[in-house]
């Protein structure tokens, strides 16, 4: 088979030899010295391509192969297209990349934004949101309101170890007091803030009345009064009176069996000789250990309207009266007597 291939090749190679040395004296015509240079296709250097193309298996590996294959050539013009398109994705890339980052950063900042809104609102006071004010209900701008401390070792009133109730607290420093820009009622103001029991008794309408409270707070041991009154600028005048005894039993028989009854005071006081129970009075305001009795000047009433009421908390009675021209209000009647309460409690 050797000896048989060999004799060919060379029949070829002397074949070409021939053809190319006789087209040589023909050097005049110029399409015919033109021919070397576009050589027709050759079979062999094709399937080369061809399975190189398959394996790569890919078309640009393909055309690397021929390109390989072919021999370099000043007169092919170079693949200037192809770097094109890498280029412009790039670009494109980088421009949706911007375009994401932006509309990223957008949402992060309206998002914090939103966020400080939010958590403005909830921080700000209800008065202070536009549309959100509530209307002013008519209360007091009282101080803050602050339990004197105990004495060393001493329980509260409603302790369990404390069996008699008894506030050890300075009573004086358990009086409510005045609201802004209230004016201060001197003639409570008593001798060391020590208030006459002659005073207290004053304020009853009936003359009888004032001898029967005033034998009662004789048998039932009354150890001392304190008081404070103040006047508003909507004319409405307040006065506080805090009465102690020696135990929590005896003040509550007092005041539950002998002075304030669940309709209506048993003593009249001044300008209020006709009153009922306060159904208005919420129950929302009552104070743990404390029992509260309210009253309202029935109508008709004269010139201006009482409210009244009794607390007992512990070993202390209070009674809280306003009154004013015309009317009395409620909001501020309910207000003095809770935070007297809690004062208390």
């Amino acid at each position: 088979m050797t000896e048989q291939t060999t004799p060919a090749e060379d029949t070829t190679q002397a074949e070409d030899t021939t053809q190319v040395k006789q087209g040589a004296p023909a050097g005049r015509d110029e399409p015919r010295a033109a021919e070397p240079q576009a050589p027709e296709p050759q079979p062999e250097q094709s399937a080369v391509v061809a399975e190189a193309g398959t394996d790569i298996g890919t078309e640009a590996g393909t055309e690397t192969g021929a390109e390989a294959a072919m021999p370099p050539s000043p007169v092919v013009p170079p693949m200037a297209d192809e770097p094109e398109v890498p280029l412009a994705k790039v670009k494109k890339d980088r421009r949706v990349l911007r375009a994401v980052l932006r509309w990223t950063a957008a949402t992060v900042v309206f998002a914090a934004v939103g966020s400080s809104v939010a958590y403005g609102i909830t921080t700000m006071e209800r008065t202070d949101v536009p549309g959100l004010e509530t209307k002013a209900d008519g209360r007091w701008d009282y101080p803050a309101i602050v339990r004197p401390p105990l004495p060393s070792g001493s329980p509260g009133p409603f302790a369990k170890s404390n069996k008699g109730g008894v506030h050890s607290a300075d009573l004086r420093k358990l009086l409510l007091p005045a609201p802004k820009g209230a004016e201060a009622d001197p003639a409570l103001r008593g001798e060391d803030g020590w208030l006459a029991t002659k005073s207290f008794l004053a304020q009853y309408a009936k003359k009888t009345d004032r001898d029967t409270v005033g034998q009662l707070l004789t048998d039932y041991a009354l150890r001392h009064i304190t008081a404070r009154g103040w006047t508003t600028a909507d004319g409405t005048h307040t006065r506080i009176y805090l009465l102690q005894f020696d135990t929590a039993a005896v003040a509550e028989d007092l005041v539950t069996n002998k002075v304030a009854y669940y309709d209506s005071p048993q003593y009249a006081l001044r300008g209020a000789e006709l009153t009922e129970r306060d159904e208005a009075f919420p129950e929302g305001a009552a104070v743990d250990q404390i029992t509260r009795n309210a009253y309202t000047e029935s109508k008709p009433y004269g010139a201006e309207q009482v409210r009244e009421a009794y607390l007992s908390a512990g070993d202390v009675i209070a009674l809280v009266v306003q009154s004013r021209k015309g009317a009395a209000r409620e909001i501020p009647f309910q207000q003095t007597v809770a935070l007297q309460s809690q004062l208390l409690g």
